[in-house]
């Protein structure tokens, strides 16, 4: 603030006192001055935070409000005001405010500002297929006038073939849209039925969607990588196991499954009593508990005697 000038007029009521009409200032920075009027509301604001000339001030062209930032003034102490650099630039500045929001939290706020029951009971509303086309709409208006900035989101769906055929649809249908996600499948299923059908298909997933993937295809855990996952599961359940308890498990989750490997952890740990797990509680925790191979062959030779 380089010059305050605050002009003032009589109180409409009280001809004896003297009010704020308009404030005229003269901001400056290290490359720019700039003289502007202002109303009455701006000159109060002055006057309440005590605004004088050496002052560095911020003022939001858009609601009128003023933030004091300091003064270039060498009187910085306790009790004083900050001391600040005089800014620089232009005296008018154009400053940008990023919000992080995703379409659901606009459906969300649409479903809630648009129906009478949310006024009387304060509960959501349903998010219809209007509200999501009104919000699709908005965004895209935002994006072609460079106002907002899409960044697509992930959505990753494990064991996809539990899914069944109106899933898929839905799916098939939300991918077209151009606000749609990266979408993630995974399965370890081969040709199996689509849920809800009689149709066998690759993976469980309907042809016309399937070819609009890129498959890619991972290989089954090797004997190391068994060896490390173990290590770390182990660490972050707090178990102490013994090297040869990891390299058991290692071998086991080779033959069997990874899943099966780390599941023997916690009922070995309680079979140590918590103390150090060693080789013969990874054993005696296999005892009770099968892997999948083992449980088809008892089931299969129990079916057998039954008949």
């Amino acid at each position: 603030v380089e010059k305050i000038e605050i002009r003032r007029t009589r109180h409409p009521f009280n001809p004896y006192i003297e009010i704020p009409e308009s404030i005229v200032l003269t901001l400056k920075t290290k490359d720019d001055e700039k003289t502007i009027k202002a109303g009455r509301e701006i000159a109060y604001q002055f006057l309440e935070l005590g605004i004088e000339e050496g002052d560095v001030i911020q003022i939001d062209a858009e609601t009128g409000r003023i933030s004091k930032i300091g003064t270039t003034k060498g009187e910085e102490g306790i009790f004083l005001k900050r001391k600040v650099d005089m800014p620089s630039g232009p005296v008018l500045k154009i400053k940008e405010f990023t919000y992080t929001v995703t379409l659901h939290d606009l459906d969300v706020v649409n479903a809630r500002a648009g129906g009478i029951f949310s006024l009387f009971f304060g509960g959501g509303l349903e998010i219809t297929d209007e509200i999501r086309e009104r919000v699709d709409d908005t965004v895209k208006q935002w994006i072609e006038e460079g106002k907002a900035t899409l960044v697509p989101g992930v959505l990753f769906i494990d064991e996809c073939h539990m899914l069944d055929i109106e899933a898929f649809s839905f799916l098939a249908r939300a991918m077209e849209s151009e606000l749609a996600p990266i979408l993630i499948l995974a399965t370890n299923r081969g040709k199996t039925k689509i849920r809800g059908t009689d149709i066998e298909a690759p993976h469980g997933i309907p042809i016309d969607m399937l070819d609009r993937l890129l498959i890619i295809n991972t290989e089954p855990y090797r004997k190391e990588e068994i060896r490390e996952i173990v290590k770390i599961r182990a660490g972050e359940e707090g178990i102490e196991i013994s090297d040869e308890a990891i390299e058991y498990l290692a071998e086991l989750g080779e033959k069997t499954s990874l899943r099966y490997a780390v599941q023997l952890l916690a009922p070995a740990s309680i079979l140590a009593g918590g103390k150090r797990v060693e080789k013969e509680h990874i054993t005696k925790a296999e005892e009770y508990f099968a892997d999948i191979k083992r449980s088809i062959n008892y089931v299969e030779n129990l079916e057998g005697m039954l008949r």
